[in-house]
């Protein structure tokens, strides 16, 4: 597959949006902000993939716990969406920089019309200088809230489509932590960071557990998952901790940051 070579898709997750209160981290969005705009200025097409509709919507709501029925995570997405786009088209606003808001479902990378229809969208909003911003359409679309077991359950595989789609030449996934370690770095003090793999394993799918934080749905299993995916296209996969998203400066610049799955 032909890359653009200057074209990098950046997923960011709930944990690094919202506070451990459940409530929306305004500087995480300020940061993020600040970054991918000077990383577009360097002269780099940047798309951002983000989650935390359902996060924020909960709290937006008033609601003590996140939903557990289909209907009431729909309902907590939609509001949730408005409030992101929002805070990031506030922010992005702060550095000259226009965002373009895409939500999508499985039908839309499916279906051969819409698809076509999709690229040349991401296609003209780049050309425009303007940032997409990508969410999987919690709110109406039933498929990708229910299961895992989806084209893009989560977040993370929706940035690997992505990426996929438009050709990128790096995915950025930004966790919770700084990458895949050989252990539970929450659990082993011993845990060691990998810096590099050529080749995903069972064994490391293994080492990644389970599901991620109690805001969010992904975990690093789901983040191998993704990177498998996009590296199968010849898409170098970078995963690292959105706590410190000025390590985009370092990817960028071909530093070792995280973990590299290297894409062919």
């Amino acid at each position: 597959m032909n890359l653009y070579h200057n074209r990098i898709i950046v997923k960011v997750g709930t944990s690094t949006l919202t506070n451990e209160m459940g409530q929306s981290n305004f500087q995480s969005f300020d940061r993020l902000a600040c970054v991918i705009a000077d990383i577009q200025n360097m002269g780099y097409e940047v798309i951002l993939v983000s989650s935390g509709a359902i996060a924020v919507g909960t709290n937006k709501m008033s609601l003590k716990y996140r939903p557990s029925s289909i209907r009431h995570k729909q309902a907590a997405a939609s509001v949730g969406q408005c409030r992101i786009i929002h805070l990031y088209s506030k922010y992005f606003q702060e550095y000259d920089k226009i965002i373009g808001q895409i939500l999508l479902s499985s039908a839309d990378v499916t279906n051969e019309k819409k698809k076509e229809n999709l690229i040349n969208t991401f296609n003209t909003l780049l050309e425009m200088g303007i940032i997409p911003v990508v969410n999987a359409n919690d709110s109406v679309s039933y498929d990708e809230i229910q299961s895992e077991e989806q084209l893009f359950g989560d977040n993370d595989m929706l940035s690997a489509v992505v990426a996929v789609l438009c050709q990128a030449n790096k995915l950025v996934i930004f966790s919770d932590i700084d990458g895949l370690y050989d252990s539970d770095p929450h659990r082993n003090v011993q845990a060691h960071l990998i810096s590099k793999i050529d080749r995903i394993t069972d064994e490391m799918y293994q080492m990644a557990g389970g599901a991620g934080s109690r805001r969010g749905t992904g975990g690093m299993r789901t983040k191998l998952k993704a990177a498998q995916y996009a590296t199968e296209q010849g898409i170098d996969t970078i995963i690292t901790n959105g706590k410190n998203p000025s390590s985009l400066y370092g990817i960028v610049n071909g530093e070792s940051i995280g973990t590299l799955f290297t894409g062919g």
